[in-house]
């Protein structure tokens, strides 16, 4: 049995890009995170039957969410756009972006959208951070991932 190391789980987030009044979207590793944590948030279903003495639960939903946390870099595009939906205050669709995680030694792949939700900027005496989460905003979708910059950005396939 092997043990599977953090760095081989790598985030790819969907950096717009507008150009000639074209936007598209570039799928870029998020690198310098100190935090990328993902949260389950079952959804409960909860009864006690009138005639057992116990509760008993199903999971009948999910709803998965990502803290994040980073040291601010001026020059990584994810930051910048994370940085440009907390200090621009956007809110609804503007606020949305899909995030690809990627087993990066088998190519196994999950997409998603999240609203990105800021929380704290400032709180370290050293670096500027920010932190913050992503919530699930559809639904997830199964797939495989490749890349042709060793991992700086990849292209998601849809499993069928």
């Amino acid at each position: 049995m092997s043990i599977v190391a953090r760095h081989k789980k790598v985030a790819f987030y969907g950096v717009p890009t507008v150009n000639n009044g074209t936007t598209t979207i570039v799928f870029t590793r998020m690198p310098k995170f100190t935090q990328l944590t993902t949260n389950k948030n079952p959804i409960e279903y909860n009864r006690q039957y009138v005639d057992e003495p116990f509760q008993e639960s199903d999971v009948v939903g999910y709803s998965p969410s990502i803290s994040y946390a980073f040291d601010r870099h001026t020059d990584k595009a994810v930051q910048t756009d994370i940085i440009s939906i907390t200090d621009g205050e956007l809110i609804g669709d503007d606020a949305v972006r899909s995030i690809i995680v990627v087993d990066i030694d088998t190519g196994a792949a999950t997409k998603r959208d999240y609203a990105v939700i800021p929380s704290t900027e400032g709180d370290n005496i050293n670096v500027y951070t920010y932190s913050g989460n992503f919530k699930t905003k559809g639904e997830l979708i199964q797939g495989t991932a490749t890349s042709s910059d060793d991992w700086q950005t990849c292209t998601f396939t849809e499993t069928t």
